[in-house]
């Protein structure tokens, strides 16, 4: 008796059950049988004909035919369901560094200053102190000289550093 050994990479074949038909196209084929048999038993009136169940019936027939077509090796259906997961996953990857796995919950940080006790949550925003008019002009007039040599750099991990070189008034 001869024996071959499968590759492990050759793991979705699909099963020929009856001529060239799988086990999907075959349930695709007698998917109409069941939902027209359970319309002619439910709908009114109650096992009696009637041209609305035969054209729900015909329409479901056609529709489950058209989907076990094989294209390429592989029924319509499942071209269609690849289609859809490849349309509804995300179209940019955002990674976050912050993720909520393996933390501890900060949504409410006590700190104790001279027998008070304080409540921040993360709603709450620092207010920043706002310059007078003429401690702004003096910054923009440092910050637009030529000798300050005003530089951005970025790190590898996307940090932003500000540098400003001194100058002598």
């Amino acid at each position: 008796m001869k024996t071959t050994v499968v590759p492990a990479q050759v793991t979705t074949v699909e099963d020929r059950i009856m001529g060239n038909l799988g086990l999907s196209q075959i349930l695709l084929f007698i998917l109409p049988v069941f939902i027209g048999a359970g319309l002619y038993a439910l709908l009114p009136p109650n096992m009696g004909g009637s041209l609305y169940k035969y054209l729900i019936i015909t329409v479901v027939s056609l529709v489950s035919f058209i989907l076990a077509i094989r294209i390429r090796g592989k029924i319509v259906l499942l071209w269609i369901l690849t289609i859809a997961r490849y349309n509804l996953r995300p179209k940019y990857y955002i990674f976050n560094k912050n993720t909520h796995a393996y933390r501890k919950d900060y949504d409410a940080i006590t700190i104790e200053s001279d027998n008070e006790s304080e409540a921040f949550t993360r709603e709450t925003t620092m207010q920043m102190p706002q310059l007078d008019f003429h401690q702004t002009a003096r910054v923009l007039a440092r910050v637009d000289h030529p000798e300050a040599k005003l530089r951005f750099e970025t790190s590898k991990k996307g940090a932003l550093r500000v540098r400003l070189t001194e100058i002598q008034d």
